[in-house]
């Protein structure tokens, strides 16, 4: 058995289909939900990948893009993310995955899929490769794409007092005239991050950069000016 098969197969053991149209609801998802949650989900899934490892970083790639572009429920792009981040294959985070990643935020294009990407795997090669990151990072910023936008203003929220000031506005500004949820969301979740490092620097970019509505509320969150 391969390890997609036993991926699906253990996700359909761990599954409660009478969960399936309420996550599904919730998710506002056109893909249907087979009733994993996140517990049972991550527990079914380290024993199928200790039980299936990949020799190589190919091999994993191609793991991981079949699991997500054959997925028939969203459990099984849960998944394939999962995998993706495994410690198993640590060492294959390379500039290499940078292509499967951008398949996957474009592909997936809804928050639950994008935002891991964006902050652990998108973040982690901007740290690992930033003079190679960084140019790819700022091309996003500026697509028409909203999920590559949203992956550039988002890649850094863990990165605390070693985040890029000038890379994180490069990142927001073409994004501030945007009127999308999703994009107002990450402006204000990116400098929501960053406050808790530097409020003082948040306040004042927030003031000068005249940021209201949603992004503003979601920057000054934790913050004594609102």
């Amino acid at each position: 058995m391969s390890l997609g098969e036993a991926v699906r197969l253990a996700l359909r053991e761990a599954a409660d289909p009478g969960k399936a149209e309420v996550m599904r609801a919730y998710m506002k998802s056109p893909m249907p939900f087979l009733g994993v949650q996140a517990v049972p989900r991550r527990v079914a899934l380290r024993k199928v990948f200790a039980a299936h490892r990949l020799a190589t970083a190919p091999e994993w790639r191609r793991a991981v893009l079949s699991l997500w572009r054959e997925a028939e429920y969203r459990e099984e792009r849960y998944a394939a993310i999962e995998l993706s981040g495994h410690h198993f294959y640590r060492e294959f985070q390379t500039l290499y995955t940078v292509p499967m990643y951008e398949e996957m935020i474009v592909t997936g294009a809804w928050w639950d899929l994008v935002d891991e990407l964006a902050t652990h795997r998108i973040g982690g090669l901007l740290a690992a490769y930033p003079d190679t990151m960084r140019p790819l990072v700022l091309e996003w910023a500026g697509d028409a794409d909203l999920w590559k936008r949203r992956t550039a203003i988002l890649c850094q929220n863990r990165f605390k007092a070693r985040t890029d000031t000038a890379l994180l506005y490069a990142c927001i500004e073409p994004s501030l005239s945007d009127t999308d949820f999703f994009a107002r969301k990450a402006i204000g979740w990116a400098l929501r991050e960053y406050a808790k490092t530097n409020p003082a620097e948040v306040i004042r970019y927030v003031k000068a950069k005249g940021i209201s509505g949603l992004s503003r509320r979601e920057a000054l969150k934790n913050l004594a000016l609102t």
